[in-house]
Order: C-alpha cells, then sequence, then structure tokens
C-alpha cells in the first residue's frame, strides 16, 4: 500500500490567472485575505501533476499540468509563466522521461490539465502526443463533451489532443462501471459541476485516502463549500458536490491533492467546531 512519501508533486508549468474568475463568488475583500493579486488582478496558480513512481514497476502521473504547447500569443493571454516543458524538465529530476510513464490519468480535457500531453510548440509544426508506452485513462462522459463542447467552454479544449488520443489506441475510457489494473489502489469519482465528466482520482493510502481533487476543488482556499469559480459551468451544483465529497472523505482520514495551489500540494482535511472545513499543508510545491 501506498504512504504519503510515495506521492510526488511534479510542476507542469504555471500560470497567472484573473483572481476575480478563480474566485467566481467571492468578492475581492474576500479573497484578498488568502492570495496576493499583481497590477492585472492575476494570482498565481500551479498547473501541478501528481507523480507515483515505480508502483510496481509502473509509473503514474495523474494530469500533465498546462505543458507549453501555446503559441506565443496565447500564452501570453493565459499567463503561462515558464519558457519549456517544465513537466518534462520535472520529470528528469526524478530520473524519468515521458517514455518511462506507464499511465496518465486525465481528471478532464481542459488545456490547463492536459496540455502537458503534448509536444513543445514549434512554428510551423503540428504538435505531437507524448508518453508514447502509456495507457490514458479518460472519462467516457467528458470525452463526449470535448468532442462537441458548448460555446461556454469551448476555448478550454485543445481540438488537436482528442484527434490524438484516439488516433494512439491507448485512450481506456473510463464510466461508474469500469475496472481497471490500478483498481487495487486508484478508483474514480465523477463530477459534473466543473464540467460534465470530472473524473477524481481517489488513491488508496495506508494513513487514509488521497483525493486528487482537480478543478472541483483546484486549492486549498476552495475547501470553503460556499466558494465556486466563474469557469464552474453549474456553480451550485459544485457546491453540492464539493461538501458530499468532503463529508465523504473526512472520517476516512481525508487528503486532498490541489493541481492549481500555488503552494500547497497536499492537505489533510479537518473540520472545525463550527462545521467549516479546512485542509492543513501536508506537502508543498
Amino acid at each position: 500500500m501506498l504512504n504519503k512519501k510515495d506521492l510526488i508533486p511534479i510542476l507542469g508549468n504555471s500560470q497567472l490567472l484573473d483572481g476575480g474568475a478563480m474566485f467566481g463568488n467571492a468578492p475581492k475583500e474576500m479573497w484578498k485575505k488568502w492570495i496576493t493579486s499583481d497590477e492585472l488582478n492575476r494570482i498565481p496558480l500551479a498547473c501541478r501533476a501528481l507523480l507515483i513512481k515505480n508502483w510496481k514497476g509502473k509509473n503514474i502521473l495523474f494530469e500533465t499540468g498546462i505543458g507549453n504547447f501555446f503559441e506565443p500569443k496565447l500564452k501570453e493571454r493565459f499567463g503561462v509563466l515558464e519558457n519549456g516543458h517544465m513537466l518534462l524538465e520535472n520529470l528528469k529530476k526524478h530520473n524519468l522521461s515521458h517514455e518511462d510513464i506507464d499511465y496518465v490519468i486525465l481528471s478532464h480535457l481542459h488545456f490547463d490539465h492536459a496540455g502537458g500531453t503534448l509536444s513543445s510548440y514549434e512554428e510551423g509544426k503540428p504538435v505531437s502526443l507524448l508518453f508514447p508506452k502509456a495507457k490514458y485513462f479518460v472519462s467516457k462522459e467528458h470525452f463526449e463533451r470535448a468532442q462537441n463542447p458548448h460555446p461556454r467552454d469551448r476555448i478550454s479544449f485543445i481540438p488537436e489532443l482528442q484527434d490524438l488520443l484516439l488516433k494512439s489506441n491507448r485512450m481506456i475510457l473510463i464510466d461508474e462501471k469500469t475496472s481497471t489494473e490500478l483498481s487495487e489502489f486508484v478508483t474514480f469519482r465523477f463530477s459534473q459541476g466543473h464540467t460534465p465528466g470530472l473524473m477524481l482520482s481517489e488513491i488508496k493510502m495506508d494513513e487514509g485516502i488521497v483525493i486528487f481533487a482537480s478543478d472541483l476543488i483546484p486549492g486549498s482556499a476552495w475547501v470553503h463549500v460556499p466558494l465556486s469559480m466563474g469557469y464552474d459551468r453549474f456553480s451550485e451544483l459544485v457546491i453540492d458536490e464539493k461538501r458530499k465529497l468532503l463529508e465523504d472523505i473526512l472520517p476516512k482520514n481525508g487528503y486532498l491533492f490541489f493541481t492549481h495551489d500555488h503552494d500547497m500540494a497536499l492537505g489533510k482535511l479537518f473540520k472545525d467546531d463550527k462545521g467549516k472545513f479546512f485542509v492543513k499543508k501536508e506537502l508543498c510545491h
């Protein structure tokens, strides 16, 4: 069984996004207490992946961050900070390349969570799919959404990615009935509020369970149940789903892994005597 030392946060590039959009229904007077914005009202966000190395000889990557696929104009528009493909650079620190990854688990296909599956931008050249031997686990419902997105979130998808995943013949579409070779320690929950078919990984550990919270709970501040993002498709549903998830995992010694928190990668879940959920930092960056 896994323990916390087996959970390796991997930065897959970072970005600056508008704080008002990220905190949605919360006024700036509230969220400025939690994080500092720049002169353009942007806040720093990680695009963090989770690596589990050498589980029964297999390397597993949960998400891939935003990557380096954007052309320069779009890279600037979406506030991508670093030059280069940081996911690949950071895998090297653990003596791995993308060719060593056996499974890539994508919670959803928005560019800031799945862009790292693609090669770096080169003018005049099409992007290609990385991780040549990996099986890609993707939510069946969300893949259908990505192929025919609503105008509300069309800009969040990478059209080339869906075609490349299909042509790879290594994509496994997951629904609530699917059992995989990882089911011994990774199972999946599904959420509809942020985007239809969002797939949350539940990882069993000796110490309890870890939820790869993705965009249902993008960072420690959003553990506060009433918060939602402007990017959420169905804000009230997000709040209901979040409350249900937190109530469920609290008695199971639950932890949350955050993709977008600029400082905290893993937090242990608690509830105070007023019924408010909060997390204590277990892993940074």
